[in-house]
């Protein structure tokens, strides 16, 4: 729990004289940019000086201030025993100064808070492509030596970096306050379009690649976990650090550090145990997004039009009543503007000359429907009639039935020789009738435990099943099929 213990680096963030602090520390975040890592405290008080502000700050009130930072542990000094020309100078103890790791990651970490809203995030789509090509050399880099191995990870890793965080800080954007209103407000109307390209884009290309990056992963994750991470892991150590030397867990946090970079990049395309891939949560926000922006673009659209102004139509319908010679050209003009007053619809489930739906009522021709009263003793009345004589009918469907059964009886049974039916020895092209009889055949036998079946002619079979396939040729196409042989019981 040592992790969780207070942070006294960032005191001077929120002190009293916060300003003059960060002042200071932005001196030495500057000069460690241009390479000048030590700084003595006459170069900071006259980088001081040159802001207008702190045109009248002095040394005394410098010292105070280094070392407060010192105190904090921002700032680490070492004394400079060259400049030591005198005794009361050793006694001052002339130090240069130097960032802590702590203070240059804070600074650093203040430096992109005052450039958040200006260096916003973007659905970079080369990323991916990138990620799939770097993902697929991984049985190439098993031969290579391990510091190249750990360069193809820095970039696996760089690349997915920028992936997880540029879609999370551009997707934020669309949840803070300043996107909702900004969605809802008119002049968004004229950059929507230009937004819903650009994410269906981003969308797009995350449905093409993150099926195949996730077969890659699959196909490749045994060589990069069993193989590839320990050489990464050797070839970090094998990096000299200063400061880390004498670490007995070094090596064992660069483990835990790798290994969790590729359970990461695992979990986001493959996902883990009862919960989804990340890339599949992505496309489901992405969706939303697009969806809210189209109901939003439709909703102020719709606004727009509640406020209509229709004076002008008014006067021009005034104008054409006052022009009316009769009342009955005023009644169809009224029915014109304002539609009949009295109304009857009536709804038929009944065949239309037509399917055409933009055709009028009057171009139809007329249709009769029967209304019955809505009472509970209405019986509907029923028409006496006599009845048909359809004896000849039957007889004639009977013996059409008959007589086809009777030619497929004759196709089916000219293919039985020495009381066996071998489909293999079928080599002619048969009809779809005779093949449905056979495959008939076939499936009751094979449903029963003796394989034994009969057939609709009163013939008991027996199926034998012999090694090999053959093939039934029919008259819509070729039947492959395996080769059984029934053998029929006397």
């Amino acid at each position: 729990m040592k992790y969780l213990e207070p942070i006294t680096e960032t005191s001077y963030l929120s002190a009293i004289n916060a300003p003059q602090y960060r002042r200071i520390m932005r001196i030495f975040f500057n000069e460690y940019e241009k390479m000048h890592f030590q700084l003595y405290k006459e170069d900071v008080l006259e980088r001081m000086r040159e802001d207008e502000l702190y045109a009248d700050y002095s040394m005394d009130q410098l010292k105070l201030d280094l070392d407060a930072l010192v105190n904090w542990k921002n700032l680490s000094t070492l004394q400079d025993p060259k400049r030591v020309y005198t005794i009361a100078e050793y006694k001052n103890k002339q130090y240069r100064y130097t960032m802590t790791e702590y203070a240059l990651e804070i600074e650093r970490m203040t430096v992109r808070l005052e450039n958040l809203f200006v260096e916003s995030g973007s659905l970079s789509t080369n990323l991916f492509s990138r990620l799939s090509e770097s993902l697929a050399q991984a049985p190439v880099m098993k031969e290579k030596s391990p510091k190249e191995i750990n360069e193809w990870w820095k970039n696996i890793h760089e690349d997915f970096r920028r992936l997880n965080q540029d879609y999370k800080d551009y997707l934020r954007e669309f949840y803070s306050d300043r996107s909702e209103k900004l969605l809802k407000s008119v002049e968004f109307i004229l950059h929507k379009d230009r937004f819903i390209s650009y994410l269906k884009e981003f969308v797009q290309e995350l449905q093409n690649h993150a099926g195949r990056i996730s077969d890659i992963i699959q196909r490749n994750g045994d060589c990069v976990e069993q193989d590839l991470l320990e050489k990464v892991v050797q070839s970090e150590l094998e990096i000299p650090h200063a400061l880390s030397e004498s670490s007995e867990m070094r090596e064992e946090q660069i483990r835990q550090n790798i290994h969790g970079q590729w359970i990461s990049v695992k979990e986001w395309f493959l996902g883990s145990e009862g919960r989804p891939a990340e890339s599949v949560r992505i496309l489901e926000i992405t969706n939303d997004i697009i969806r809210s922006i189209i109901q939003n673009a439709a909703l102020i659209v719709q606004s727009q039009n509640w406020g209509v102004s229709r004076k002008d139509d008014y006067f021009k319908f005034l104008d054409l009543f006052s022009r009316c010679e009769t009342i009955e050209e005023a009644h169809r003009l009224s029915a014109h503007v304002f539609g009949v007053h009295h109304i009857a619809h009536f709804k038929a489930n009944a065949e239309r000359s037509t399917d055409r739906i933009s055709s009028s009522v009057y171009e139809e021709d007329a249709m009769e429907y029967c209304l019955k009263p809505h009472t509970r003793t209405y019986r509907p009345r029923k028409d006496k009639s006599g009845f048909h004589d359809r004896t000849m009918e039957k007889l004639i469907q009977k013996n059409a039935y008959l007589q086809q059964m009777e030619e497929e009886r004759s196709m089916i049974l000219k293919y039985i020789h020495d009381g066996k039916l071998e489909v293999s020895e079928i080599h002619e092209t048969v009809d779809e009738r005779v093949r449905t009889v056979l495959l008939r055949w076939i499936a009751t036998a094979s449903l029963s435990s003796e394989k034994k079946g009969r057939t609709e002619y009163g013939q008991e079979f027996r199926l034998i099943r012999k090694e090999g396939d053959c093939v039934l040729q029919c008259e819509d196409g070729n039947l492959t099929m395996p080769n059984y042989v029934l053998e029929f019981l006397s």
